[in-house]
């Protein structure tokens, strides 16, 4: 029977010393009611452990007047700082008229950020990368000097000012002023230039804006100034950026190990020299003895290439984050966490492409990103994936945070070991900790583990073996489980269930919900000098004591798995057990006057006395949604232009809405049904053009010129009931009716007239173009260049598509949006 063994690595029953702090230069503001610190170890806020969780989104690639309900969207999704590029292109196309109007108010972000008690990180370059034209650098930059990334001094001349235009948007929102600036990136991506690092920082400075934490991309081997910069690293599933035919790149296939390599080497590898890529042990060694583990690009999904196309599932992107935890992460930081579309350029188009030395042609104006919230809000289901691992941190990363991640010395042997088990524990060092298991990785499925049983020996306390009975952990599992975890006067030695939150239901009980992994059974193993008493489900399995130990197994995971404790100081505890799927549904927050558990498959937000539903698909006619609440209200909320049912759902309180006729509909929209959406093919696609090559002999992208010529073209002219729901809004959110298109081909546009409003290169998945976006008039035009035969592409997609360019099916998605408020 294969049977697991882990042992701390430390030569004395005692734990390890405690964090240095108070040695690094990052003092918050003198002002700030919880100042924030670097430890050798973890962040800490007003003196407790800090487990931030970031997410990238890009206010100037998406629309201002959607930022406040995306932004609460993040916030749902378990996101406590918002990270940014400030993209200088976007803001000063031509020199010396900045724009910080409509889609560019970098101001009314900020504050916005701060309104919903979001953290806000503005990564304020001056180069970012990002996949934007000269990497963010407007092109008059670049006429100056070639000397850029340097402290060459007509760089640093139109730098200066830029800073100074930041500083002026970010005025009195730093935390001396109550403000959300928590950190401030500089630069990105810049490995061996730390005088200059240093530069900017000065000037930055200089300019006006602060911050207690001042960071920079640490991968690729990089060199930092001394104590001036926390280093931030990375991690992705896939990577556009390398070579059509290179397969799955190791630099990827490295972030589903448990290892304390904090470097990518692969991350922005294509616009380094060879000669420099990989990273210096030595260095990374030191950084790592003076910083904790941090990251700011864990990859919440990946952009396609014209050449490179890969396809992230959500299994992929929740894995990989659940990993780094594991691995020792202090900060989980996403990117892209919300996906965009690149502004229309005054002079040029805004995207990284061939024609402006770049390795990789990317589409003009999508940057989807895959991301777990879509370039028009979509919700993904990595959204899902990973929100469940945030509650965990939002009740246990001060937990977390702190501990040290003890890996096993039978772990896999190297990176391509496909059959050993990879697991690893975040320990205190005395007696408690999490145990992380990952047995899945992209593209080279892993396989099952049986008879799998773990012991963690711990200095300060007896081992672990568990769970009582080996189980076989599933391929493509991943999960967290809790080892001696205190829940108010309750010990819970273990459990085979992944925690996601604690709530206090109505009687004063702390509930601990956790979920369980599919193919394993739930064992809950309780301290029993805690307890007094224990009820579980009715015609369950009555718990079995053995030695200082109750076990309780045979739960049916779902809303009823509920485990009544009387502990022994007299508190009241329930464990609650959700199966895999529903635990999915889970979303925690501030609703109408209490922190509440609600269980919805749709998306869920809070604002202050409002929650709001929206419907992921377009709903059946008439529109119903339904969440599950614990606790429930006093009174149950009121559903505007709504009938509100009800019901029991096990430990939770069900509400079901329908639509009331009675009532104003104050729920958008209210859809009607629609027809299918009306193609009109106008002309059938021609040869597909000839291949060609540029940066680096790698595929480039066809010429504008193409679609006028050889291009498959389709019209499709907009119902006006389409358009009005468009336009229905509530006093908080916009409504968006997506159009989405079933197609195939190589790459396709959407023009309105002459311009152009939508691109897509191909990848097997569906094509959504929100109306909302579209200018007035109609109708829509879109042409399909075919794919040729040849190209030297890679197509995340078994067979290879077809050579013909066509739209296969055209639908509507018009989500419904209810409004739940206090009576």
């Amino acid at each position: 029977m294969p049977h697991h063994h882990l042992r701390i690595p430390t030569p004395a029953p005692t734990a390890p010393p405690p964090p240095r702090r108070g040695r690094l230069p990052f003092p918050d503001a003198p002002t700030a009611p919880a100042p924030i610190e670097v430890t050798t170890r973890c962040l800490t806020q007003g003196g407790r452990p800090w487990f931030p969780v970031s997410g990238e989104f890009h206010y100037s690639r998406y629309p201002a007047q959607n930022w406040e309900e995306e932004l609460l969207k993040m916030k749902a999704g378990g996101i406590t700082a918002v990270a940014s590029y400030i993209i200088w292109i976007h803001h000063e196309e031509t020199e010396n008229r900045i724009r910080f109007d409509g889609d560019r108010d970098l101001r009314r972000f900020a504050r916005l950020c701060a309104r919903h008690g979001l953290d806000f990180i503005p990564r304020i370059g001056p180069w970012s990368h990002a996949e934007v034209r000269n990497g963010g650098l407007p092109d008059w930059v670049l006429a100056r000097t070639t000397a850029t990334h340097t402290d060459d001094p007509a760089y640093l001349a139109a730098v200066r000012p830029w800073f100074q235009a930041i500083a002026v948007q970010l005025h009195h929102l730093d935390r001396a002023n109550g403000g959300p600036i928590v950190a401030i990136q500089i630069e990105n991506e810049l490995y061996d230039r730390p005088g200059h690092l240093r530069t900017l920082k000065r000037m930055a400075q200089e300019a006006g804006l602060t911050a207690p934490l001042w960071t920079s991309t640490a991968w690729g081997g990089v060199q930092l100034p001394d104590d001036e910069l926390l280093p931030l690293y990375g991690g992705y599933s896939e990577a556009f950026w390398t070579e059509a035919d290179g397969g799955w790149p190791d630099t990827c296939r490295k972030h589903f190990f448990y290892t304390h390599q904090r470097d990518d080497e692969g991350i922005g590898a294509d616009l380094r020299p060879t000669t420099v890529r990989g990273a210096d042990p030595g260095t990374q060694n030191a950084y790592a003895a003076k910083f904790p583990w941090a990251t700011c690009e864990l990859g919440g999904g990946m952009a396609v290439a014209y050449h490179r196309r890969p396809r992230v599932d959500a299994a992929d992107i929740a894995a990989l984050a659940l990993t780094k935890i594991g691995c020792g992460s202090v900060w989980q930081g996403y990117y892209m966490f919300h996906g965009g579309t690149n502004p229309t350029g005054e002079r040029t188009t805004l995207q990284e492409s061939h024609a402006t030395g770049y390795p990789n042609d990317l589409p003009v104006l999508t940057y989807d990103f895959q991301a777990p919230l879509g370039e028009h809000g979509q919700y993904r289901p990595s959204y899902d994936e990973l929100r469940l691992q945030h509650l965990l941190l939002a009740d246990f990363g001060e937990t977390i945070a702190p501990m040290q991640s003890v890996l096993p010395a039978d772990g896999p042997r190297d990176q391509h070991d496909r059959e050993t088990l990879r697991w690893a524990v975040r320990t205190d060092g005395s007696a408690s900790g999490f145990l992380f298991v990952t047995n899945h990785q992209p593209h080279e499925p892993l396989p099952d583990h049986p008879d799998t049983s773990f012991t963690v020996a711990f200095p300060d306390a007896p081992p672990l073996t568990l769970p009582s009975t080996p189980v076989t952990v599933p391929a493509g599992a991943y999960f967290c489980w809790p080892l001696r975890l205190d829940v108010a006067d309750l010990r819970l030695d273990w459990a085979t269930a992944q925690p996601v939150c604690k709530v206090e239901d109505n009687d004063g009980r702390t509930v601990l919900v956790l979920a369980a992994t599919d193919g394993i059974d739930p064992e809950l193993a309780l301290d029993a000098r805690t307890v007094t008493r224990v009820t579980t489900p009715s015609g369950r399995p009555a718990p079995v004591t053995d030695g200082d130990r109750i076990l309780i197994t045979g739960l049916v995971p779902g809303t009823d798995a509920l485990v009544e404790v009387e502990t022994g100081e007299g508190a009241r505890v329930a464990l609650l057990v959700l199966d895999a799927t529903t635990a999915r549904t889970a979303y925690r927050g501030e609703a109408w006057g209490a922190e509440r558990l609600v269980l919805c498959p749709e998306g869920v937000v809070f604002d202050k006395e409002e929650a709001r539903i929206q419907a992921r698909t377009t709903p059946p006619t008439p529109p119903t949604a339904s969440l599950s609440v614990l606790p429930s209200p006093d009174h149950p909320p009121k559903a505007r232009g709504a009938t509100l049912k009800e019901s029991q759902d096990g430990a939770l309180t069900r509400y079901t809405l329908t639509p009331d006729k009675n009532s104003p509909a104050l729920s958008t929209p209210a859809p009607t049904p629609t027809p299918t959406p009306t193609l009109t093919q106008l002309r059938k696609a021609g040869p597909p053009p000839t291949p060609r090559t540029g940066v680096l002999g790698r595929a480039s992208a066809p010429d504008d010129e193409h679609y006028d010529k050889t291009a498959a073209v389709y019209r499709l002219d907009i119902p006006q009931s389409q358009a009005t729901a468009t336009t229905a809004t509530t006093a908080t959110a916009t409504a968006t009716t997506l159009l989405r298109l079933h197609w195939t081909g190589d790459v396709a546009r959407a023009y309105m007239g002459e311009e152009l409003v939508a691109d897509q290169f191909f990848t097997g998945a569906p094509w959504d173009i929100a109306l909302n976006r579209l200018p007035p008039g109609s109708p829509l035009t879109i042409k399909i260049l075919p794919l040729a035969a040849d190209a030297r592409i890679h197509l995340p997609v078994t067979p290879p598509p077809p050579t013909a360019a066509e739209i296969h099916r055209a639908e509507w998605i018009t989500p419904h949006t209810w409004s739940l408020t206090t009576r």
